[in-house]
């Protein structure tokens, strides 16, 4: 089978088979193998070759295209829990506790944190005061991605009437030193719960009730990786978000 794509390239380009071979130092009739009968050279020359013919090599050789190999387990991952009814809020008190420089919250509502930890609020009061800063987004009742969420898990309407029962608990806050509470109307892919470089992610299945699904538990491990990945997807919704004003 031959290889159009080199052959095009290399007649725009106005190379012969000597020239190419020349320039990646083979014999040309290894250049003409390769056009001729879609041969795919060595890593270390096709690259050499592409360099010279001002392409890209796996456009030239998709063969040499290689998947990057899966890690069995992530060095980031904690934990993975099947539901996060699994986890003790104690989990998720316990790592807000530890939070020293920052606390970054994500979620329509996750209103079983006060439910359940009716301390809350005072929390993360003291974390402010110990400078650490509280950013917290909750689900715009009014948004039409919220209440679409409601129907696809079937909760209806109930969506919207936690999302504004969890403004009302956080409502206290607003105002707080280093603390701001935000509302945002976008698709919410995972609930965020992020202490320092600790951070529970909550996945959203489709018709499943956030209760009902997964929770991995990842904890930072240098630059780059699915923290940071999740990190700067919280910073993207927050930059949409309204900030909640104090009531007059």
């Amino acid at each position: 089978m031959q290889n159009e794509r080199l052959r095009a390239v290399m007649a725009a380009g106005g190379w012969t088979y000597a020239a190419l071979a020349k320039a990646v130092e083979v014999d040309p009739k290894s250049v003409e193998r390769w056009v001729n009968l879609g041969r795919t050279p060595r890593r270390a020359t096709a690259l050499q070759a592409a360099e010279a013919l001002g392409e890209d090599v796996h456009a030239l050789w998709p063969a040499l295209r290689q998947a990057r190999p899966a890690r069995a387990i992530s060095p980031e991952l904690v934990a993975l829990y099947e539901q996060r009814a699994d986890i003790p809020v104690s989990t998720f008190v316990d790592m807000m506790t530890q939070a020293r420089e920052r606390i970054d919250v994500l979620v329509y509502a996750a209103v079983f944190l006060h439910e359940a930890y009716p301390r809350l609020n005072d929390l993360l009061r003291e974390r402010a005061a110990e400078s650490c800063t509280v950013r917290i987004a909750v689900g715009d009742a009014e948004s039409s991605n919220v209440q679409a969420r409601g129907q696809e898990e079937r909760f209806g309407h109930g969506i919207e009437s936690r999302c504004r029962l969890a403004l009302m608990h956080y409502r206290s806050l607003v105002g707080v030193s280093g603390i701001e509470i935000r509302t945002h109307g976008t698709t919410l892919y995972n609930s965020l719960y992020r202490a320092d470089d600790q951070m529970l992610i909550n996945a959203h299945v489709w018709g499943v009730n956030a209760y009902g699904a997964p929770v991995w538990h990842l904890r930072r491990n240098g630059d780059g990786g699915m923290f940071d990945t999740y990190g700067q997807s919280f910073d993207a919704v927050w930059a949409t978000a309204e900030p909640v004003q104090e009531e007059e």
